[in-house]
């Protein structure tokens, strides 16, 4: 059973990516994701708040900071240019290096921010330490209710077309699922140099404690429930834009593998199923693709991929992925209810 596929013009052994997570950081858990059969990996997101940190010099914003506020410390912490990865700027480019050294898979780097500043000259950075490509996680939540959707979009806009300006390796945006027009923005993105699109970026929600009346902001890994507007949105885009499709958010076994691809993913991207299985996940995860596969006499990817896509099912089964599909459940679901 042949499962290399194509990403970004790069050739990987098979179409599964550990997608960022803390122990990405650590050399012996990729080491362990590549003997278990990953195609690729990207690496844990390096913060703008840390590029910001270093450009700024900490040790300046403390002494003002402690000269007008006691709290201070409580906003500005000591281990603000490490992040929650024990990863800082500049050791964030060693473990390029270590990795693409230590690695025969290709390796990506990931930028976490909202603003073109400080992106751009360390974009140029990642590129010089060897990073197969670089994937933009331009996490912002738009709070201000003055600023309009243009802006916003064009916010994302700016943050994509400063870092292309800078590097020759693909870049790959993770978008939200949270644009007025997604198909078109998108496109937009496509026009402005991202050579791929990882579908969709999940957004770490707070919660209320009822019980201490405080936010709380808990991780929750994903659960395969989750992964149907992502499964929409590729299939949507499949063989529509100029660029590679990354299905991500809901992955756990194979079914979901399978179930991306089908839509017309070239690659599916998962993280929670390793932190929650461990790495050797993966190679569980490829071979219930592979079964899946030859189960159903498919010698290779190119005989799945896609054939669920809306352009492929247009023909055939027109509104299955739009309003008419809506209508038809609601009307299934009411006459299984009327017969219980």
């Amino acid at each position: 059973m042949d499962l290399t596929t194509r990403y970004l013009g790069l050739a990987l052994r098979n179409p599964l990516i550990a997608s960022p997570s803390p122990t990405n950081a650590e050399l012996g858990h990729l080491k362990a994701l590549e003997d278990a059969g990953i195609g690729a990996v990207v690496l844990p997101s390096l913060f703008e708040e840390q590029l910001l940190a270093r450009r700024d010099r900490l040790d300046e914003i403390f002494a003002q900071g402690e000269a007008n506020n006691p709290e201070a410390q409580s906003y500005l912490p000591t281990q603000a240019l490490d992040g929650p990865y024990g990863v800082a700027p500049d050791s964030y480019l060693e473990l390029i290096r270590k990795a693409k050294g230590a690695l025969d898979v290709p390796v990506f780097a990931s930028l976490n921010g909202s603003t073109p500043s400080g992106w751009a000259d360390y974009a140029a950075q990642i590129e010089e330490a060897g990073a197969d490509g670089l994937e933009l996680n331009i996490y912002y939540v738009p709070v201000d209710i003055g600023v309009s959707g243009a802006a916003i979009e064009q916010r994302y806009l700016d943050v994509l077309a400063s870092v292309r300006r800078e590097v020759r390796i693909p870049v790959v945006v993770k978008m939200p699922a949270y644009f007025s027009s997604i198909g078109n923005m998108a496109q937009r993105f496509v026009e402005t140099g991202a050579n791929g699109l990882v579908v969709f970026n999940r957004y770490l929600q707070p919660d209320i404690d009822l019980l201490q009346m405080k936010l709380s902001s808990e991780l929750e890994l994903s659960r395969p429930a989750e992964m149907r507007l992502s499964l929409l949105w590729i299939a949507v885009l499949a063989g529509r834009l100029d660029c590679s499709l990354a299905g991500s958010i809901g992955v756990e076994s194979a079914d979901q593998v399978i179930k991306y691809l089908l839509a017309g993913a070239d690659v599916v991207m998962t993280t929670s199923a390793v932190m929650r299985h461990g790495p050797g996940h993966i190679a569980t995860l490829l071979a219930g693709l592979e079964a899946w596969c030859e189960a159903r006499q498919v010698p290779s990817l190119d005989g799945l991929r896609g054939v669920m896509s809306r352009d492929r099912l247009r023909a055939h089964t027109a509104g299955v992925y739009e309003r008419a599909n809506y209508i038809h459940l609601i009307e299934h679901y009411a006459s299984s209810v009327s017969h219980r």
